[in-house]
């Protein structure tokens, strides 16, 4: 009986006492900070976000603002705008104060201030508005409280967000707001500096293991950090200021890149590929929808980003998959269910904040809760990646003592099979020598009889040499004084590579001077025998300069022609070139006079020639 009527002191104490009547806050310089809650606020739900400053002021207006319910009120509805009624209080005391919002995800902030002509002035403030245009660079959105009025003055605040914020309050002097603020900014940076360092250790675990699990949980770590920058308002002071429009969906790319990598990387880790397969799929199952929900938030509805709480779904798969395997004797996976553990509690923590479950005062456990929760997943992870590492290198040794006492054994072995094969080569080695004996014996009488025929193949080559020198000597004698038949002469000739062999062993007898620069340097051209200049790259084919320059009969036929007509003396006819060589006989006409003119025009030349006067007559001075 006594401990029913304990809590039911304990809830009358706990529960806040609601009246209708707004209480005014009274600036007071003995109080650093002072938090709006209950009936200080006055709460009014716009659900058609087109009414002005000046109809909400008015008394038709003023019987619809009811005392706030809750120690935090919450702009739930996206299409809503919520005023919000204060009343602050001024004193004769000194003294600076200002008012500050907490929510960064709050996207449009508008504070009417009553000036002495009773008019409204306007402040704006908000996630969708360029930092550099807030009254104070600082994180939070924060005003100046005016101080000239030395009474009452009423502040009329219009909230309109997409997502649903607490708005909360407070009213700080200036110095303790410096303080407070530096105090935040340390514990910032002391958290940032820890994700940066579990970046940088698991990075280094990356490259010293190469295992992907690891750069998974890099880019999870980074996700995170950046989820905490854009979420409390750091990233949009100091990374991205003039980008209001990445600002408000900062969050919700980090939120997913957190919980695609976060999975993977649990994929992995717990190898549920292999143990848990079902559990595997389900996660690649979720992976594939979250995706499609992630582009469906940037390109069809940023709005669908707010919905956050779909997070414990990824968190509740990770945590049950470390349990399970856990169960099944993986024990690094003891301390990954302790940081998927301690996400889960912040997760829950900022749900019933959002939602305003319970009373729930401002500090800074519940403020700073999920990263808390987060800093500690991400020591916990890290002791599981080194327990897993600690595990894979026991392993590792365990494998490298079965492979050294495989290998002795197999050593042992091969000591075995090596005496065994030695006295096997000795014996065939004995075997070996005694048939090579016999072998060199029949190789001695082999080399013998080869000498001998060596020796009879040296003298058929000497005769068989000069037999060809013989026939050679003797056919181009005949070529060169008597008359040869074409079918004799075309073997000597039998195509344009000896024919041009031929011409180039003539050419070859006088100098080679350029046609265009007159160079006497040469180089190999790129049609057979030809010469290019080495100055100016002139290139000089072979039959340049004979009588076959602008012929279009067969070379060997040309050849031939002029072999008949000089040996011939020019006597011969047109029409018996033409049966001979099967040319027409205007051709072997126009040619006949050439060759005949040639003769009569060089016949000093020609009249000691002797038998290479045909060959002389094929080559033509430069003007010819």
């Amino acid at each position: 009986m006594k401990s029913f009527i304990y809590l039911i002191l304990l809830f009358i104490l706990l529960v806040p006492k609601v009246s209708n009547a707004q209480v005014p806050v009274k600036l007071n310089n003995e109080v650093k900070q002072y938090i709006f809650s209950y009936n200080e606020i006055d709460v009014f739900e716009d659900n058609s976000g087109k009414l002005t400053v000046q109809e909400i002021s008015s008394k038709k207006f003023l019987p619809l603002f009811k005392g706030s319910k809750t120690f935090v009120p919450k702009a739930l509805h996206s299409n809503s705008t919520y005023w919000y009624k204060i009343k602050i209080k001024n004193t004769e005391e000194p003294g600076s104060f200002l008012l500050e919002f907490y929510d960064q995800t709050i996207d449009d902030i508008k504070i009417y201030t009553q000036t002495k002509t009773g008019s409204f002035e306007l402040h704006k403030f908000g996630a969708k508005l360029n930092f550099k245009n807030r009254e104070f660079h600082h994180k939070n959105f924060t005003l100046n409280v005016n101080r000239e009025f030395k009474d009452l003055q009423t502040y009329y605040i219009a909230i309109k967000t997409e997502q649903p914020a607490a708005v909360m309050m407070v009213l700080k002097k200036i110095d303790w707001f410096i303080q407070y603020g530096l105090r935040e900014y340390l514990l910032l940076g002391l958290l940032y500096g820890m994700i940066l360092v579990f970046c940088l250790y698991n990075l280094v675990m990356f490259v010293a293991v190469r295992q992907k699990q690891y750069l998974y949980y890099v880019v999870y770590n980074f996700s995170i950090g950046l989820y905490e920058v854009s979420s409390n308002g750091t990233g949009f002071q100091y990374l991205w200021p003039g980008y209001p429009g990445w600002n408000e969906i900062a969050y919700g790319v980090a939120l997913y890149l957190a919980v695609t990598f976060s999975m993977l990387f649990t994929r992995e880790f717990l190898h549920l590929k292999q143990k848990v397969p079902l559990l595997d799929k389900i996660i690649v199952c979720y992976l594939v929808l979250r995706t499609a929900f992630f582009i469906c938030c940037l390109l069809i509805n940023k709005h669908l980003f707010v919905y956050k709480i779909i997070e414990v779904i990824p968190v509740a798969l990770a945590l049950f998959s470390g349990v399970y395997i856990y169960r099944k004797g993986y024990y690094p996976a003891r301390f990954f269910v302790a940081g998927y553990t301690f996400i889960l509690i912040g997760i829950v923590i900022r749900i019933i904040k959002v939602l305003g479950i319970g009373k729930m005062p401002f500090g800074p456990i519940n403020f700073y809760s999920l990263s808390f929760c987060l800093i500690m997943e991400m020591l916990f992870v890290t002791f599981a990646i080194g327990d897993n590492i600690r595990l894979l290198k026991k392993k590792k040794e365990k494998a490298q003592r079965r492979i050294i006492k495989e290998l002795e054994s197999k050593q042992a072995l091969k000591d075995k099979l090596n005496t065994e094969l030695e006295q096997i080569v000795a014996r065939r080695t004995k075997e070996v020598r005694e048939k090579s004996e016999i072998i060199t014996a029949q190789n001695q009488e082999l080399l013998q009889q080869a000498e001998e025929i060596r020796k009879m193949n040296e003298f058929l080559s000497i005769d068989n040499t000069q037999l060809k020198k013989d026939i050679n000597v003797a056919t181009e004698a005949r070529v060169m004084s008597k008359m040869m038949s074409y079918e004799e002469f075309i073997k000597i000739y039998p195509d344009n590579e000896t024919c041009f062999r031929f011409l180039n062993e003539l050419k070859e007898q006088t100098n080679f001077t350029c046609k265009k620069c007159k160079h006497t340097s040469y180089y190999t051209g790129h049609q057979p025998y030809s010469k290019r200049c080495a100055s100016c790259d002139y290139e000089e084919s072979v039959i340049y300069g004979t009588l076959f320059q602008n012929s279009r009969m067969p070379l060997n036929k040309a050849f031939y022609m002029v072999y008949i007509i000089y040996t011939t003396k020019g006597k011969i006819s047109s029409y018996k070139l033409s049966e001979i060589l099967d040319i027409r006989q205007a051709t072997c006409w126009a040619n006949l006079n050439k060759i005949r003119n040639l003769m009569v025009e060089r016949k000093q030349e020609f009249k000691n020639a002797g038998q290479d006067g045909w060959s002389k007559l094929v080559l033509v001075k430069e003007n010819g």
